[in-house]
């Protein structure tokens, strides 16, 4: 009867940890993004959240589109940390879109 409730709570925090985290977003943001685009807040509220959808869609084609032409870009958005971790920017990013009414406390 006790491994009832136990079972239960570990299969409410299991699928807890396969979503998806705003906090590890920003984080991997201030590793991989910010030398260039400075603000994560700043650079997230440039586009909408139908925009960071797309953007993200299909690994971050989109994304790696824009960068094409630099190699620094190309080359974290080819690493196996960029893909790891495309879910947790995806809602960094669409947390503190345009037309979110979100602000980020600290960048």
């Amino acid at each position: 009867m006790k491994k009832v409730p136990l079972l239960l709570l570990m299969i409410i925090f299991g699928f807890s940890s396969l979503n998806a985290s705003v906090f590890k977003g920003q984080r991997n943001y201030m590793k991989l993004c910010k030398k260039c685009h400075k603000s994560g807040g700043k650079l997230a509220s440039s586009h909408t959240q139908t925009e960071w959808e797309e953007y993200f869609e299909n690994g971050g084609a989109k994304l790696k589109n824009i960068h094409k032409n630099d190699q620094l870009a190309m080359k974290k958005l080819n690493s196996s940390k960029f893909n790891k971790n495309l879910k947790h920017l995806r809602q960094f990013f669409e947390k503190y879109a345009s037309d979110s009414g979100n602000v980020p406390a600290c960048n």
